[in-house]
C-alpha cells in the first residue's frame, strides 16, 4: 500500500517538475537583442517622441532610416540630447514603435 502511494505521489508531481526545468531552461536560453545605433535629431517631451537617425533594426525588419518612436517611459528623453550618438532596442507596443531601451553612447 506504501509502495502504489508513494507511487502515485511521484506520478503526479513529475510533470509539474519537468514544466518547471523546461521554464527555467528556457529563461536561461533567452537571446538577448541586439541594440541598434542611432543619432537623436529631435526630442518631443509633451509628446514623449524621439526622432532618430538609425541602423537597421533586425527584430523588426527595419533597413536604416530616420524616424519618430513613443518611448516607453517619459524618462529616457533625458537620457540623451539632439546630435548624441545613443544605443536602442524597440518594438512595437500595442501597435506603435516604441523604445524599449535608449542609453547613451560614450
Amino acid at each position: 500500500m506504501k509502495t502504489l502511494l508513494l507511487m502515485t505521489a511521484l506520478v503526479l508531481t513529475h510533470p509539474a517538475i519537468h514544466a518547471e526545468s523546461l521554464k527555467a531552461a528556457s529563461e536561461e536560453a533567452a537571446p538577448t537583442q541586439a541594440m541598434t545605433e542611432a543619432v537623436v535629431r529631435k526630442i518631443d517631451k509633451d509628446a514623449g517622441k524621439i526622432t532618430l537617425k538609425h541602423g537597421a533594426i533586425p527584430n523588426l525588419d527595419m533597413p536604416p532610416m530616420t524616424m519618430v518612436f513613443r518611448v516607453q517611459q517619459p524618462a529616457m528623453l533625458e537620457t540623451a540630447g539632439v546630435g548624441d550618438a545613443v544605443l536602442f532596442n524597440a518594438e512595437r507596443v500595442n501597435g506603435l514603435l516604441t523604445i524599449t531601451t535608449l542609453q547613451k553612447t560614450p
